[in-house]
């Protein structure tokens, strides 16, 4: 542990070059919080939960698991990546559904153009763009290609 009680000082600072949006799959309108998604992981085997950012309804912002460590979210890209997930994606079937509220909408481009700030040169992609899934329900790449 570090002099003033860190326990991550010391650690390597990871090379970060990618920011990858996710939705947590649940239905439109679910309150989910950060620590039930962080339940689930546990639930799974997993050290904390695998985002390090996650966007609840109402907009507010959480953080998940430090941007120091390599996050669990994107298979293959985790040691490089931040992960940032919003709470929805599904319609009541748990079919992709872009179901972004307004305030999520403008939490997630205050967040990512933060993030971009802090990380200059990270590309901004959905989990969709690396991976064979519909998540996270919304063209991401393509919406925060100007952030």
């Amino acid at each position: 542990m570090g002099i003033h009680g860190n326990p991550y000082e010391g650690l390597y600072m990871r090379n970060i070059d990618l920011i990858v949006v996710h939705c947590s799959a649940t239905p439109e309108g679910r309150d989910v919080s950060t620590e039930e998604i962080r339940q689930w992981h546990l639930d799974r085997g997993w050290s904390d939960i695998g985002y390090h950012f996650v966007v609840e309804l109402d907009g507010s912002v959480y953080d998940g698991r430090p941007v120091e460590l390599s996050g669990a979210h994107a298979k293959g890209h985790n040691a490089n990546s931040i992960g940032v997930c919003y709470v929805g994606g599904t319609d009541e079937d748990l079919e992709a559904k872009d179901t972004r509220t307004e305030e999520q909408k403008e939490a997630l481009v205050e967040l990512l153009t933060k993030l971009k700030a802090d990380y200059p040169g990270c590309d901004i992609v959905g989990h969709r763009d690396i991976s064979d899934k519909e998540c996270p329900s919304f063209d991401a790449t393509e919406e925060y290609k100007d952030l």
